[in-house]
């Protein structure tokens, strides 16, 4: 089992920053991509952001150029750092992680919620 902690998630004026981090523990150590996905109520949870081990990354087209994925393979942490933020960003963020690129995780952590608003 893998246990997925998020940090970071809060309220933000448009056009600000904010930087998610999420820790995993437990049987980490076998996780190859851990990736961001966000839901706002009413629509599908989105891919945002993917990361594998070797730091191939992988950005959904609304976020690129604004966001960037990055890992700490030694803290088992990954982080999504988010400038520029618009207002369509407002959404719950989910860390997930799991052993093939390309395809969603089995672990979740509990969500963040992320709030760009003036």
């Amino acid at each position: 089992q893998v246990q997925l902690v998020e940090l970071g998630g809060g309220l933000v004026q448009p056009g600000g920053s904010l930087r998610l981090s999420c820790a995993a523990s437990g049987s980490s150590a076998s996780i190859y991509v851990m990736n961001w996905y966000r839901q706002v109520p009413g629509k599908q949870r989105e891919l945002v952001a993917a990361i594998s081990r070797t730091g191939s990354t992988n950005y959904a087209d609304s976020v690129k150029g604004r966001f960037t994925i990055s890992r700490d393979n030694a803290k088992n942490t990954v982080y999504l750092q988010m400038n520029s933020l618009k207002p369509e960003d407002t959404a719950v963020y989910y860390c997930n992680s799991g052993f093939i690129w390309g395809l969603q995780g089995p672990y979740w952590g509990q969500g963040t919620q992320v709030t760009v608003s003036s």
